[in-house]
């Protein structure tokens, strides 16, 4: 938790109790939460879900915390390592919202190919799969033939 008050320090923001949670939250945690979960993890008695939205919104804004949109209209944020630029992909099932962190990704050279072709340059990209996930694909009831 120290690096966590460092780093808020470090971007000059007051190390406050909620936003200290927030990141021990998202730390303890593999996958994106949304604000919603991140609330109920935190217990109603810390602090409003309010606070939680407002808190995120600043830890984004100091690049201690990644938002994701998988499509579903619910922001999704997850702790940047410190130090770490924290590039992966995910994997969201479709019905349970399952989310896989994917750790492949695509060669620099294909980066490179495309801004070269199409004449950007500094790009990124962030990508994410759907579809549904073991269990889910499992109980769906297969087509009559």
């Amino acid at each position: 938790m120290g690096e966590l008050t460092a780093a808020l320090r470090k971007h000059s923001r007051k190390v406050t109790g909620p936003r200290q949670a927030i990141l021990e939250v998202l730390r303890r945690h593999q996958h994106p939460l949304a604000n919603r979960e991140i609330h109920r993890a935190l217990g109603p008695e810390n602090c409003d879900l309010a606070t939680v939205y407002r808190n995120l919104h600043t830890l984004e804004g100091m690049g201690l915390v990644r938002r994701y949109d998988f499509g579903d209209g619910t922001a999704r944020f997850e702790l940047v390592p410190e130090g770490e630029e924290g590039h992966h992909h995910h994997l969201i099932c479709q019905q349970c919202a399952l989310i896989v962190e994917v750790e492949e990704c695509f060669p620099e050279e294909l980066e490179q190919a495309l801004a070269r072709r199409h004449g950007f340059t500094g790009i990124t990209h962030r990508l994410e799969f759907f579809g549904l996930c073991p269990r889910c694909a499992a109980a769906r009831p297969t087509p009559a033939d």
